[in-house]
């Protein structure tokens, strides 16, 4: 049974698009690298040949993968959403109560975490520590070397 997760829209057709590329220009491409290094020769001796054998199959094995999460995966209706509490795609600002560094992250589906844009997932430490409070309350975080303290300072959407 594959595992529910959910997605916005641009997550969503990301991921069909990946699905799509993978299925439609990679797969001819390694089907095409097999027939070049078949044609070669002898194929118990042929190292292409099982390199070109490998390849497909690691590619078919990301094509199967990509399937399974389509499959699991749902489209957040953001209209529905409660926006007093960091849900996924809040946006929280947060303050550090150790150092005063004030942060924005947006809360994603584990596919569409993105550190460099301020997404975070939802799995992660922080993302867990987040969900389900609400302005003025206090997420206290587990990390390997102890314990962070954030305020929340504010929950937006997009």
């Amino acid at each position: 049974m594959s595992k529910v997760s959910y997605y916005t829209q641009e997550g969503l057709k990301k991921l069909r698009d990946e699905l799509s590329h993978l299925k439609d220009v990679e797969r001819p491409r390694a089907s095409q690298a097999i027939a070049e290094a078949r044609d070669k020769g002898d194929l118990s001796e042929n190292a292409e040949y099982d390199a070109a054998k490998e390849a497909q199959g690691l590619l078919e094995m990301k094509i199967s993968k990509l399937e399974e999460t389509l499959s699991g995966a749902r489209l957040i209706d953001e209209s529905q959403l409660d926006t007093s509490k960091a849900l996924v795609l809040s946006t929280v600002k947060i303050k550090n109560q150790t150092n005063g560094m004030e942060m924005n992250y947006t809360l994603v589906a584990d596919g569409e975490a993105d550190l460099k844009s301020g997404k975070i997932s939802v799995n992660s430490p922080i993302g867990k520590g987040l969900l389900g409070k609400s302005v003025g309350e206090v997420a206290e975080i587990n990390v390997p070397n102890g314990t962070l303290k954030f305020d929340i300072l504010e929950i937006t959407r997009e």
